[in-house]
């Protein structure tokens, strides 16, 4: 049973969305190309460069010029959204947890995939694949995606373990795809990361979002504090003060710059957004620049 809070918040976000996305974004599902496509659009003049296949040597000979054929191109894609939905998503400095930014991103990409006709699957995952939605068009099915990612209730001690979902995906039939992994990238497996992303990054487009609170970012001078991992449950005790600050703040920072540098190396485009900050400013230039050419 879908509550009415629910349903408002999926109807909120898809009003949200086409009103940003109407007539600046994805545009129509078909472009006119010189070549071979899957419906006939007109015959034109020939242009240098112009595939010789594509002569119509009848309508040449009768007009008395060269005339070629032009078709339509079906633009149509896969994409795959991959969600992590550990525990480390559930912490939060402010009203709004990661896992609520993340999960709105998420339905964000499904109604853009949705928009512009493309098929849209999804994977939910933590230290295992907790759920996999095959890809698939119609504003039934993206409803239904955004049913389970916004109901999505994570369970405690779960831990982020993303190579299984790099793995998962490399393990699918699609070849041709576009995958949106979303996630805070606060993964203790990392040693393996590197060649899960090689493999994902030569089989699929692929872009991480990477959602951070403030306080993953840099640490309050706020003295004693007790610090408590979402994941593990372990706690322990922290005096903030500058020394330990500094070294903390460093120690983000590296792991931060550690990411992106892993992200190059592995052809693999990233964004980051922040739970305090709105993201749709942001994850519309990254469309514009990145998925409309």
């Amino acid at each position: 049973m879908v509550s009415q809070d629910l349903i408002k918040k999926i109807r909120h976000l898809e009003i949200t969305t086409r009103r940003l996305l109407n007539g600046t974004l994805v545009g129509d599902s078909r472009s006119a190309i010189k070549g071979s496509g899957f419906e006939f659009d007109q015959i034109r003049d020939y242009q240098l460069g112009d595939d010789i296949r594509f002569i119509d040597w009848a309508s040449s000979l009768r007009m008395q010029k060269m005339l070629v054929k032009q078709y339509f191109e079906e633009r149509n894609r896969t994409i795959i959204i991959a969600l992590d939905v550990s525990s480390s998503g559930l912490f939060s400095s402010s009203d709004e947890h990661k896992l609520a930014t993340m999960a709105q991103v998420a339905c964000v990409l499904a109604l853009v995939a949705e928009y512009g006709k493309d098929a849209v699957g999804l994977l939910l995952f933590s230290d295992t694949v907790e759920l996999y939605l095959p890809p698939s068009r119609g504003k039934a099915h993206v409803h239904e995606l955004m049913r389970k990612v916004m109901g999505y209730v994570p369970e405690k001690g779960k831990k982020t373990n993303i190579t299984v979902a790099l793995d998962y995906l490399a393990s699918l039939p699609t070849t041709r795809a576009t995958v949106f992994l979303l996630s805070d990238c606060i993964d203790h497996n990392d040693h393996q990361l590197e060649k899960a992303f090689k493999i994902v990054g030569k089989k699929y487009e692929t872009t991480v979002i990477r959602c951070l609170d403030v306080y993953e970012t840099t640490l309050p001078a706020i003295g004693m504090i007790t610090l408590e991992d979402a994941e593990t449950g372990q706690t322990c005790m922290v005096h903030m003060d500058g020394s330990k600050k500094s070294r903390m703040d460093d120690f983000l920072q590296q792991r931060l710059q550690w990411q992106r540098s892993l992200f190059k190396k592995c052809t693999i485009d990233h964004l980051d957004i922040a739970v305090h900050k709105p993201f749709m400013d942001d994850l519309i230039k990254f469309f514009c620049k990145r998925m409309m050419y």
